[in-house]
């Protein structure tokens, strides 16, 4: 089977990851969004998941792309989409202007991951991540083996033309988030081609998960 082409735009859904792991995505997003939520996606590429969370959950979604054709597809299917680089900030947005910002399998792609996970928490109340877990078996394994570069499913690219300059492990994103003050409420882990959740999932998943999808927060602080 012929390798997923490179992407067109860094800042897409699924940018640096196959094709099939971003679309299983979808369905785990849009269960986590509420009916009539409102809703920014980060990297929303051609408008794929902007599409299903206006019609399957009602959404109030817009979408911001960094590739001029993706969002010009996006406005022709009626979405809300606007061409901006997320790696430069969301400073066009308000604090809490949306309910939900979504970054899906885009975080490994992002010059500034850490810069853009604050912005998301700013101008959302929680932000939903998702990216492929470096620490995945088979790709230790394939260090170990090969002495090169991993491919997989999840991680279909060479060394030499894939978009991914942040990748981490689910425990490096656990720590990211310890540091900055940033809760982790909902976590689900794909492993074996499903996604799981629960404590036993957890605790495997830095070895087990081929990717990772979170709801993140900031607590409100006491007063």
């Amino acid at each position: 089977m012929a390798s997923p082409a490179p992407p067109s735009s860094l800042n897409r859904p699924g940018a640096g990851v196959g094709p099939n792991v971003f679309r299983s995505d979808y369905d785990r997003i849009l269960a986590l969004i509420p009916p009539q939520a409102q809703v920014l996606d980060l990297g929303c590429g051609d408008g794929q998941l902007l599409r299903r969370l206006t019609h399957e959950r009602n959404a109030q979604a817009c979408g911001v792309e960094l590739n001029e054709e993706n969002v010009i597809r996006c406005v022709e299917q009626g979405l809300s989409a606007y061409q901006s680089n997320i790696d430069e900030g969301l400073a066009e947005y308000p604090d809490g202007a949306f309910d939900f910002v979504i970054l899906n399998q885009t975080l490994q792609v992002l010059t500034r991951p850490r810069e853009v996970m604050l912005e998301m928490l700013r101008v959302g109340r929680y932000g939903v991540v998702s990216f492929p877990n470096f620490a995945h078996w088979r790709i230790r394994l394939s260090f170990l083996s090969r002495g090169r570069m991993p491919k997989s499913d999840v991680l279909p690219f060479s060394w030499y033309d894939t978009p991914n300059i942040h990748l981490c492990t689910m425990l490096d994103f656990f720590d990211l988030c310890a540091q900055e003050g940033i809760e982790v409420i909902h976590g689900e882990y794909l492993i074996g081609g499903h996604w799981r959740m629960g404590t036993l999932a957890q605790r495997s998943a830095n070895v087990l998960a081929a990717s990772g999808l979170f709801v993140i927060t900031r607590p409100t602080p006491a007063r």
